[in-house]
């Protein structure tokens, strides 16, 4: 047990470590790239570097597997370089055994993960998307859906619009029955809209069969309501911008995602993607789990047999491997190829037992 808490220890410092210079590089890559983003925008150092700290739970999360297989590569290569694992092996534990405590800190590390990195990228990823819209168009811009319909919000520096729609075309661009709210910048509601359907077009919605009330003080809207066969509605909105909207799981804690996928089958939506993206976050101890193996069963070994430099490449390659079967099963199911839980579960589970397989290679032969 004493052992097992040393390994334990010795791994949770790699990975603090590592983590600290791998997110410093991250907040510099993704400072770099806010510069570039918003150079031809009033934007001043401290509100890009606001939206560059918002963007490191996200980076952390993405990185995780990386972090955790070069972790247990510097945990055991200086373990064999320190001959640790040979006097281990001397007392009669087995190198699999030495696993036990970096196994555990990943189950703990994969669980804070699920249960609390999660809901705080979501929660950032949002906050990142609206400071960044007012930046750029004067005003945020929102999508959301639920049972009602679909809903969107778009600003820019006339004011505010609030776009309802009972159905969303199957071509991406189209909003069927439409009704729609503009408001002045102090926030007073200027115009009301309905419409049969509104279809996007670079830079404006185009209304069909469409009712205009105007929402002056003092006047009769329905008396002064006109009816146009197409009317234009200038939109910061792109159809990139709302189907990645549609389809950004990152910006749903777990904990909201049952009832996302309740509310978007409900409004007609496809919900694949996010009953994918669920499961994949509930399987990601286990895939944290399978990195630790990768890193072990090649640097598990004393540093006299030589050949180090290239069992840690391998370990990195087959980890980097691993990563991007995940992510391709991940789309396939997505995609409706093959079932969600196997998309989200064969990949860490196969990885778990081709991992443990080279492991028992190694040390019984």
């Amino acid at each position: 047990m004493i052992l097992d808490r040393y390994f334990a220890r010795r791994f949770t410092q790699s990975f603090v470590i590592i983590g600290a210079v791998f997110v410093a590089l991250v907040m510099l890559i993704d400072l770099i790239e806010q510069l570039r983003r918003f150079e031809s925008h009033n934007v001043s150092f401290g509100q890009m570097l606001g939206l560059t700290l918002l963007n490191v739970p996200a980076g952390i999360s993405e990185i995780l597997p990386l972090l955790m297989i070069l972790s247990t590569i510097v945990l055991f290569v200086g373990l064999a370089r320190s001959s640790e694992l040979v006097v281990t092996r001397a007392i009669g534990r087995s190198g699999i055994r030495v696993l036990v405590g970096p196994v555990l800190v990943a189950v703990v590390i994969g669980g804070l993960a699920v249960i609390m990195l999660n809901p705080i990228v979501a929660a950032t990823s949002v906050r990142y998307q609206t400071l960044a819209d007012t930046y750029r168009n004067g005003g945020p811009s929102a999508l959301s859906l639920s049972g009602e319909g679909l809903w969107l919000r778009q600003g820019d520096a006339q004011g505010q619009s609030v776009i309802h729609a009972e159905g969303f075309g199957g071509d991406g661009v189209t909003l069927l029955r439409v009704t729609i709210l503009s408001y002045a910048p102090d926030g007073r509601p200027v115009r009301r809209i309905l419409a049969d359907s509104a279809m996007l077009e670079p830079g404006r919605w185009m209304l069909s069969n469409a009712k205009v009330w105007p929402l002056e003080s003092g006047q009769n809207p329905e008396v002064n309501a006109t009816r146009h066969d197409s009317f234009e509605l200038p939109t910061s909105l792109t159809q990139d911008r709302i189907q990645d909207t549609l389809g950004r799981r990152e910006t749903i804690s777990i904990y909201d995602l049952p009832q996302t996928i309740d509310e978007l089958q409900q409004a007609g939506f496809s919900t694949r993607r996010h009953q994918v993206w669920l499961q994949v976050e509930l399987a990601r101890p286990l895939f944290l789990i399978s990195m630790v193996l990768v890193g072990a069963a090649f640097t598990m070994r004393h540093t006299r047999f030589g050949g180090t430099g290239v069992a840690v490449l391998t370990a990195v390659l087959l980890g980097f491997s691993l990563y991007f079967m995940r992510n391709f099963a991940q789309i396939l199911g997505e995609n409706g190829q093959i079932p969600v839980a196997l998309a989200a579960w064969a990949p860490p589970v196969a990885a778990i037992m081709l991992t443990f397989g080279l492991l028992l290679h190694a040390e019984d032969g």
